[in-house]
């Protein structure tokens, strides 16, 4: 029989765990009395250096509740992080491994058809929402882009999923050999090249607490994922530089037998607003490249991505 272990990245959920574990741990007893995992697998929060009592609550859990374990960080890391920390941790713990937010606004009923996916080949099944009829117009149109934009740069995601996913002990063990600073799950998931499927399912409110991921954040996950995955906007930018070349060369002909022709024409203005037009587009394209650059600075100095304070499992072996 198949161990499970869902892994749950927290920061600052203490309004939420109660909810979450009851939900959780009832998926799991249906699953197991249904014979589709064995009777020890768990549930693995990650606390993300959450600032309020999100590990206590974690730790009371813990010590009522043999399904739940727990993974401290010594700081606050960033979902990504705090999720890889969890998927690494049950690599060898576990031979199934399901991703969930604790806000509980992915179906779990679903996990149920993940596991079937699973028996029947996939080592990777997406999570994916079927509509964004409740979100708002700008969060609607915005996430819209956000895929459309991943597409036109290259980066290979599956549309409307977000970080809910099962994925077998074989597909979690080709992932740990992803070892870049600059982490991106959703964009890394299609490189592993194991059988996929997809779920659908409908969205839900969040029931308590406020998002984690704001409008800033989401920006910023999006410009690591477009920038860890593809070269692209280097290409575009000199692209650019190749266009404003021939235009200057165009200029300076037409310049040229305006001189010849007697039409010279003093203008200041133009002259200023092409410089500063010019100046722009080289400030950025040293910008971009610079990020790049700062990329590079970061995966070569290879230093750890999150440290572990502390680990409570119920495992006979780790206790």
């Amino acid at each position: 029989m198949d161990r499970l272990a869902i892994v749950v990245p927290c920061y600052n959920e203490e309004e939420m765990l109660p909810m979450t574990t009851n939900a959780l741990s009832e998926v799991l007893d249906v699953l197991i009395r249904k014979g589709k995992v064995s009777e020890d697998s768990f549930v693995l929060y990650v606390d993300d250096g959450s600032k309020d009592a999100t590990w206590r609550i974690i730790t009371e859990h813990f010590e009522k509740n043999p399904k739940i374990s727990g993974l401290k960080l010594a700081g606050n890391v960033g979902h990504q992080y705090a999720l890889t920390a969890g998927m690494l941790e049950v690599m060898e713990r576990a031979d199934i491994m399901i991703s969930i937010d604790a806000d509980l606004q992915d179906d779990v009923g679903v996990m149920e058809e993940m596991i079937d996916k699973y028996h029947e080949g996939c080592d990777i099944v997406y999570g994916v929402r079927n509509d964004r009829k409740k979100d708002s117009f700008f969060k609607r149109t915005t996430a819209q882009a956000f895929y459309k934009v991943m597409a036109m740069f290259g980066v290979k995601t599956i549309y409307n999923h977000a970080d809910y996913r099962l994925m077998s002990r074989r597909a979690l063990q080709h992932f740990s050999k992803y070892e870049e600073v600059n982490l991106y799950l959703r964009g890394v998931m299609p490189l592993i090249g194991y059988q996929t499927d997809c779920v659908y399912y409908e969205r839900k409110e969040r029931a308590l607490g406020q998002s984690k991921y704001p409008l800033k954040k989401m920006l910023a996950l999006a410009w690591n994922g477009i920038t860890s995955f593809s070269v692209k906007p280097i290409d575009f930018i000199t692209l650019l530089g190749g266009v404003l070349v021939f235009l200057s060369v165009v200029a300076a002909i037409y310049a040229f037998v305006s001189y010849l022709g007697g039409h010279v024409v003093a203008g200041w203005t133009s002259l200023i607003l092409s410089i500063w037009f010019i100046g722009g587009v080289q400030l950025f394209a040293i910008g971009l490249i610079g990020q790049y650059i700062g990329k590079i600075y970061m995966e070569v100095k290879h230093r750890p991505r999150y440290n572990i304070e502390t680990c409570l499992t119920h495992d006979a072996k780790e206790e």
